[in-house]
């Protein structure tokens, strides 16, 4: 395969660039057919998510990444703008903060937000790699986030080694096993214990999840079986064709074929309900986006919206209208996709 994925970060293509390439796929262009089903302009429903994107610094390096983290990434949240993000949380009765990264945990004002928000009354998410549980310096996460009540939405490809080493890296299959474990000793998936645990599960290849009913219950049954493992719920979702994974379908040929078959997956239910209608996602930098895709293809939110935290308007930012392009196609394909797992 050439180069590794981590030598190979800096030569991905610019935000720019894969616009250009989504533009130029052969389908129709997504605000034409959002058109088509009657959903233009897309338009925000309010905002129940705050979700904060603390940086592109993680311990993996994940072949489908649309964030392009890795362990040589600096690009990290400083606690002016963590501070901001708090400040904003307090305007608002936004139920819900989501922290993501990178691996957020690595931040050093992820504890800080995580205690401001829950000081607030706010439901926490940490979006979490699982392995960062098992790094040295952060030997009493597990504890902390179950004593803050923090939901965990864990990424696990898979439930066999293979599949998930070969999207995340050797070993790592091993490594999640064991803080999923470490997860169910502190009461996460422990029905009753309140400490939601959430897996996540996007496909290996260049196709669409199957059913996330269907897969919950395939999960929940082989890892109980071979780990002992428990969760409550699983989300699938759809890989994005940017970053990481839009290299992957250009340098494999998949491109055309994989944007031929989110397109022609189109379904408006998935696209009405569409989470940057109800997201609003923060930036490292504090930039303002409508969701974490957009964050990393550079379209900021617009048409009059405030644009980064500092300035921070719930009255213009509820009901701002939505930027969208074609990777969009990827969260309105068959069952639609979200950080919430399918749409409909």
């Amino acid at each position: 395969m050439g180069l590794s994925l981590l030598a190979r970060q800096s030569q991905l293509a610019p935000a720019k660039e894969q616009l250009r390439i989504l533009a130029g796929s052969a389908c129709l262009p997504f605000e034409s057919r959002m058109s088509q089903a009657g959903l233009t302009p897309l338009k925000a429903t309010g905002i129940t998510v705050f979700q904060v994107n603390l940086g592109k610094l993680c311990n993996q390096t994940c072949r489908h990444c649309h964030v392009d983290a890795g362990p040589d990434r600096q690009e990290s949240m400083l606690r002016e703008n963590a501070d901001l993000c708090i400040r904003a949380l307090a305007q608002t009765d936004i139920p819900t903060m989501d922290i993501t990264g990178g691996a957020p945990e690595l931040n050093p004002n992820f504890r800080w937000l995580v205690e401001q928000a829950t000081a607030l009354g706010r439901h926490v998410m940490d979006r979490c790699n699982l392995t960062v549980l098992l790094l040295p310096s952060q030997a009493d996460l597990a504890e902390f986030l179950a004593t803050h009540r923090v939901e965990i939405v864990a990424s696990l490809p898979y439930y066999r080694p293979s599949q998930t080493d070969a999207q995340r890296g050797d070993g790592v299959f091993e490594k999640s096993i064991r803080a999923l474990q470490l997860l169910n000793r502190q009461g996460y998936g422990i029905e009753g214990s309140g400490l939601t645990l959430a897996l996540v599960h996007n496909p290996v290849g260049a196709f669409l999840p199957p059913k996330q009913e269907t897969t919950e219950a395939q999960f929940k049954h082989e890892l109980e079986r071979r780990h002992g493992i428990r969760f409550n719920r699983l989300y699938t979702i759809t890989n994005m064709p940017i970053s990481r994974f839009l290299e992957f379908l250009l340098e494999s040929g998949n491109y055309e074929g994989y944007m031929e078959r989110l397109a022609n997956a189109f379904n408006p239910a998935a696209a009405a309900g569409v989470m940057c209608r109800y997201t609003l996602s923060v930036g490292w930098d504090g930039t303002l986006y409508d969701c974490d895709f957009n964050q990393m293809l550079d379209l900021p939110v617009n048409y009059g919206a405030p644009r980064h935290i500092r300035d921070f308007d719930a009255a213009q930012l509820h009901h701002r209208r939505i930027v969208t392009a074609n990777h969009c196609y990827g969260c309105t394909a068959g069952s639609g996709s979200s950080c919430g797992g399918a749409v409909t």
